[in-house]
């Protein structure tokens, strides 16, 4: 499985991004996958996930500013970002998840939150 992260940008306080995640390879064993954001300094934390399903799952940090939808027909995932704050710069990164806890990595997408 393969990810292409994208839609990094520099945006003002209370503007808004959308990062998108292209998988390609061998999509048809993904579960789930998730954005996950390394702040300068930080350990990388989850942000977002959505499952197969439809199921959503958010950082509190990100509750009712952020959401994560996904397109089949394109094999995207992307994290709609609203009302962004500071706090949210960093290096984002798309994450797949397979069967019996094999995940991969994408290169990651930087965002940039001025005050």
């Amino acid at each position: 499985v393969q990810l292409q992260a994208s839609g990094g940008g520099t945006v003002q306080a209370g503007g808004s991004l959308r990062l998108s995640c292209a998988a390609s390879g061998n999509i048809f064993s993904i579960n789930a996958m998730a954005w996950y954001l390394q702040a300068p300094g930080q350990q990388r934390e989850l942000v977002a996930l959505i499952t197969n399903g439809g199921s959503t799952d958010y950082a509190d940090s990100v509750k009712g500013r952020f959401t994560i939808s996904r397109d089949n027909a394109k094999d995207t995932v992307y994290l709609q970002m609203n009302g962004l704050k500071p706090e949210d710069t960093g290096v984002y990164y798309c994450r797949a998840y397979r069967d019996r806890g094999v995940a991969y990595w994408g290169k990651g997408t930087l965002v940039t939150v001025s005050s």
